[in-house]
């Protein structure tokens, strides 16, 4: 027999127990669960007793952020994130986010530029795998994924004082330098002019050419802070049980669901011209085609399907297949050419062939990337070997290449972001006509954001990149300020992709005009296309999916004085 303490400890037990219950309404629940599956007469009743009383489960918050080092698309080091939440009091990993890495070196960088590039990227996520796995594993321990704004506040003042830690321990290390080593006159940077030669004489031109900004430098481990805060998006997407993409447009809108929504068009890189090739023409780095703007990513061009239906009976022999060319990271050949027109031409005859009209049923887009062609002691862009221009020329020939191919619909890069004076002539000149994009100019987003004296020069719109220390927020806030200012905006694949297929959500969501991918080749940008083509199935199916109308230059020729300032055409944020 058990003592008489031991059934009176039981009991007190029972009522604790009873009491804890109907203080937490669990009969009431249970009773309410019953009444309203009795009806239904559900096949699995315990599961369904489980969906109900799970929705008055608390709200799941982050217990672990776990970072580590992985490949990205072209094989260089890059971070992923995971994040491990505590759902029904168990922990339970919700997703991954993996950043794309992007470099500033340049195609014909020496072998020394290229190794130091390496190790510097090695380095930054080596530090980014330790900020998430230590710091910010702490520091966002028991917040809710959901609460986007105020984790990226987080992570932003946690990246702000890592960036003052590192401009003191910059200052300290240059007192603690030997007096004896005074520092030597600093020599130009590489591509900067160079001095004019005793009694040669400078051209106005060379006096007035603003000289190159230099590269804003990227704090070591900053990829930690973009990483978690893609992956905090993604995680509370899928604690809210909804696509990343709306999520996102959640977040812009401030929580109002869009009863409609459009998608992006794709510029499909096709030719990646080698600017450091033996061929002569060195402008075009990328040619790019479009679909017009009212056709279904899915739904092929009538003129090329009345094409097909044309050849269905060719029973003839099978042509060879073509020679294998050379494909670049980009997901597209690399060709070279001996002058604009060219690869141009070549387009117009490729979709002719296949029954499509350039400029109904495709456009093209260029991107110049003419930042990395200007010849600082001559002060001109040399756009074909041994060929230059200056600003001005550059401009007068834009002019002349939209007039002859009208298919032409945007321009990317077409001048430096320094030669503010000739994108107001361009825009000016042709911005009724085609879209002039800056995406070098818009590099860095956070930089953008805050500092209103950024060199944005006048354009149609800029391409965004989410790298480095760029936050979700970023996006939302900068895509904002691009939208109330007739600004289009084009989210950019970087360089060093990966097979993370969120930026596709990402464009959606912030209703991107365009999305710039690369080619339809390599498995990290492939898989963007495809997640692009669910999307518009699933807002297809949904009914949600809004067709734009035919695409819409703005006529910088009214609204537009020389000399505007870049900060009246993107203000900072308040």
């Amino acid at each position: 027999m058990e003592p008489c303490g031991g059934g009176g400890r039981l009991g007190e037990l029972r009522r604790e127990a009873a009491e804890y219950y109907r203080g937490q309404r669990v009969p009431q629940r249970v009773e309410e669960a019953l009444n309203a599956l009795f009806p239904l007469c559900p096949a699995d009743l315990y599961g369904a007793l489980a969906n109900y009383l799970s929705t008055f489960s608390k709200a799941p918050v982050i217990c672990k952020l776990a970072g580590r080092k992985v490949l990205d698309g072209v094989g260089k080091p890059t971070l992923e994130v995971e994040i491990y939440c505590t759902v029904k009091n168990y922990e339970k990993r919700i997703c991954s986010a993996i950043m794309s890495s992007h470099s500033h070196v340049s195609e014909n960088a020496s072998p020394e530029i290229t190794e130091g590039d390496e190790k510097e990227r090695n380095d930054s996520v080596t530090t980014a795998v330790e900020w998430v796995n230590e710091s910010l594993n702490t520091m966002l321990r028991d917040l809710k994924p959901t609460d986007q704004c105020e984790i990226d506040k987080m992570l932003g003042e946690y990246f702000r004082k890592k960036v003052e830690e590192k401009e003191i321990q910059k200052e300290e290390e240059e007192e603690a330098a030997p007096l004896s080593c005074a520092p030597s006159a600093p020599s130009a940077p590489s591509g900067k002019k160079k001095a004019a030669k005793p009694g040669k004489k400078t051209s106005s031109t060379e006096r007035t050419l603003p000289p190159a900004e230099p590269i804003e430098p990227v704090l070591c481990g900053s990829l930690a802070i973009g990483g978690t805060s893609l992956a905090v998006a993604k995680a509370g997407a899928t604690i809210n049980d909804i696509p990343l993409y709306l999520h996102i447009a959640l977040l812009k809108y401030n929580q109002d669901s869009p009863k409609e929504m459009t998608l992006p068009r794709p510029m499909i890189t096709l030719l990646n011209c080698e600017k450091f090739s033996p061929a002569k023409l060195k402008l075009v780095k990328e040619v790019m085609l479009i679909p017009p703007a009212q056709l279904s990513l899915r739904q092929p061009s009538p003129q090329l399907a009345d094409s097909k239906k044309g050849k269905a009976h060719n029973t003839g022999k099978k042509a060879p297949p073509p020679a294998l060319k050379r494909v670049s990271h980009l997901g597209c050949l690399i060709t070279g050419w001996d002058n604009l027109e060219q690869p141009l031409l070549l387009m117009q005859t490729a979709c002719n062939n296949i029954g499509l009209e350039l400029g109904t049923d495709m456009c093209l887009a260029i991107n110049c990337a003419a930042h990395e062609l200007m010849d600082y002691v001559k002060g001109k862009y040399e756009i074909l070997t041994g060929t230059f221009k200056s600003p001005d020329e550059m401009v007068d020939m834009y002019v002349e290449l939209i007039n002859k191919f009208p298919s032409l619909i945007a321009l990317v890069d077409p001048l430096r972001k320094e030669d503010r004076q000739q994108w107001n002539n361009i825009c000016c000149a042709l911005g009724s006509k085609c879209y002039l994009i800056a995406e070098d100019a818009a590099t860095n987003i956070s930089k953008i954001k805050i500092d209103q004296n950024m060199n944005v020069p006048l354009c149609s719109g800029v391409v965004l990149k989410y790298i480095n220390q760029t936050k979700v927020s970023d996006l939302i806030e900068f895509t904002g300020l691009l939208d109330g200012q007739r600004h289009i905006t084009i989210l950019g694949s970087p360089d060093g992709e990966s097979s993370d297929d969120s930026l596709v959500d990402l464009a959606v969501g912030l209703g991107a005009r365009f999305i710039k991918l690369g080619g339809l080749s390599r498995g990290e940008r492939v898989t963007k296309y495809n997640r692009l083509l669910a999307i518009e199935e699933e807002l297809a199916k949904n009914r949600t999916l809004r067709s734009e109308a035919n695409f819409e230059f703005p006529d910088f020729a009214e609204e537009t004085q020389p000399g505007k300032e870049a900060s009246d055409i993107i203000p900072p944020p308040e």
